[in-house]
């Protein structure tokens, strides 16, 4: 497969022009133009880098990738590093943050929810990224122990772990500060990945739990479902390679 044209597929596949994001989406840094294999992951670390050397593959699929418009812009240091080791294989970097996020079938979100047994009826917050939905659990301890036992990581549970639960509110990665948005909405939980001081506080005195599940634990899933969807419908070698994060 060419590059620029996986470069198209996955843009309008993910529909990438949709979002005001704070990194760009695509193609961040041009490998070789023929592609067979495809290396998958959460980050663009070096670790993952020189994973994806040893694999001898041709590309890179990320949910974080680099330029975030938050960050210094010279290349020194560990950005020297990681762009020479891309540049001296000749290998692609791809990366899709919100639209992976946001994707109603290979995204992160509806990803986390199909291993949870969620069902997705309804968005909320900036740019429909936030998931509403409904699912078998009693209560918001019964959503924690699935989860542990569905992501291999203990969750963090805030608040009233009893709550009966009928409308579930998630956003994957470092969504806390859409917990507000999700209790408008109707939540009687929130599931993300990580947790700010304050948000302990909001669960306390709103009465509704949230559940920081990993910000890396949570975002698993959709390079994982969009690398199955490419290796399917072209043939690319895909090839998930999960650098582990505590957070």
């Amino acid at each position: 497969m060419q590059r620029d044209e996986l470069r198209d597929y996955l843009d309008q596949l993910l529909n990438s022009s949709h979002y005001s994001d704070y990194c760009p989406n695509g193609l961040q840094v041009e490998g070789r133009s023929e592609l067979r294999r495809v290396v998958c992951g959460v980050t663009a670390s070096q670790a993952l880098l020189e994973a994806a050397v040893l694999h001898d593959a041709d590309a890179i699929l990320v949910h974080h990738g680099w330029f975030w418009k938050s960050e210094d812009g010279r290349i020194t240091g560990f950005r020297k590093r990681r762009l020479a080791t891309l540049l001296a294989h000749d290998i692609s970097l791809f990366a899709y943050h919100l639209p992976l996020d946001a994707h109603a079938e290979l995204g992160n979100n509806a990803q986390l929810a199909a291993r949870l047994g969620i069902t997705c009826d309804g968005r909320f917050a900036g740019q429909d990224i936030g998931f509403l939905g409904r699912g078998d659990f009693r209560t918001a301890q019964d959503l924690a122990a699935a989860i542990e036992q569905k992501l291999g990581r203990k969750p963090l549970l805030v608040g009233d772990a009893d709550r009966p639960l009928t409308r579930i509110a998630w956003c994957s990665g470092g969504a806390q500060d859409y917990f507000e948005q999700a209790i408008a909405s109707g939540a009687d939980c929130y599931v993300s990945g990580e947790i700010s001081e304050q948000t302990v506080h909001l669960a306390r005195e709103s009465g509704i739990p949230f559940i920081a599940a990993g910000h890396h634990a949570t975002e698993r899933y959709g390079v994982q479902a969009v690398a199955a969807h490419l290796q399917k419908r072209f043939g690319l070698q895909c090839e998930y390679i999960d650098i582990d994060n505590p957070v």
